[in-house]
């Protein structure tokens, strides 16, 4: 389940077409003024995926069973 969304997109009226990555929204614990949400061992640590639309990329952030923080990026952007 998402529990917070960070775009980096340049252009942000882009959807059809974005790159998707989640880690677990523990890993924000650690940043000034968040709120904090207790580690678990079903934690996702990462995973991305490349080229979906928008829709596709919150649907699947969504479903994930853990809290999750979605990062998205311009398609070609944001990996490696």
């Amino acid at each position: 389940m998402i529990y917070n969304i960070i775009d980096r997109r340049k252009r942000p009226f882009r959807w059809r077409e974005v790159n998707a990555i989640i880690e677990a929204t523990a890993h924000d614990n650690a940043i000034k003024d968040s709120d904090h949400v207790p580690a678990s061992t079903g934690d996702i640590t990462y995973d991305e995926l490349e080229n979906v639309s928008l829709q596709e990329a919150i649907a699947w952030a969504d479903s994930q069973v853990s809290a999750v923080t979605l990062y998205l990026y311009d398609k070609g952007k944001g990996f490696g």
